[in-house]
């Protein structure tokens, strides 16, 4: 895979949801580079569930944007609390590589224990160790920590520096955080 100025990216994000809710909106933005939004893309998980992987994949798989999309983008690897995205799989039945942006490096003893409570949480630990280490890329406004499955590691660093042109969060993920804000509180009420 080669990067280009407009390489195309879908960058996914969810919804505010409170913990009573049983769905969430799930957001993507199909992104040429980080100028131009050809579309945008939605489906809900369940909150705390795990049907995020799944239903990513049918979105992605299903979507007329399929063709030219060259990589996922997720905002993290949990949607609605802790339905946990298997990136190997994702990767796999979309064939399409996935970058895990993190915002703050993981602080994963919380989070051991945070899944201890949960009945299927080994699997859902098991899914974030499968995504591989936890990188950063060195950018103008700090770090950005992320994982990456399907592709090099350089080629996510120059991807992410590549669609990044305003933060530290990819362009596609922060206007997928601003559309699911916007549709479910009436406003993006906060930053990306």
């Amino acid at each position: 895979m080669r990067i280009k100025r407009e390489t195309r990216v879908l960058g996914l994000d969810d919804a505010p949801f409170n913990r009573e809710d049983d769905q969430v909106l799930v957001v993507g933005t199909v992104f040429r580079g980080a100028q131009f939004m050809d579309g945008v893309l939605s489906t809900h998980v369940q909150v705390d569930g795990d049907d995020a992987t799944r239903k990513i994949i049918e979105m992605v798989n299903s979507t007329r944007h399929k063709p030219q999309l060259q990589v996922i983008m997720l905002d993290g690897i949990a949607f609605g609390g802790f339905n946990v995205v298997d990136v190997a799989e994702l990767n796999r039945k979309t064939g399409l590589p996935v970058i895990v942006v993190i915002r703050r490096r993981p602080d994963m003893e919380k989070i051991r224990k945070a899944l201890e409570k949960l009945d299927n949480g080994a699997k859902k630990l098991q899914y974030m160790t499968n995504a591989g280490d936890v990188h950063s890329v060195e950018q103008r406004w700090g770090k950005t920590f992320f994982q990456v499955v399907g592709m090099d590691v350089e080629m996510a660093v120059r991807l992410i520096k590549e669609t990044s042109p305003h933060g530290l969060i990819p362009e596609p993920i922060r206007v997928a955080h601003l559309i699911s804000r916007g549709v479910t509180l009436g406003e993006s009420v906060r930053r990306a």
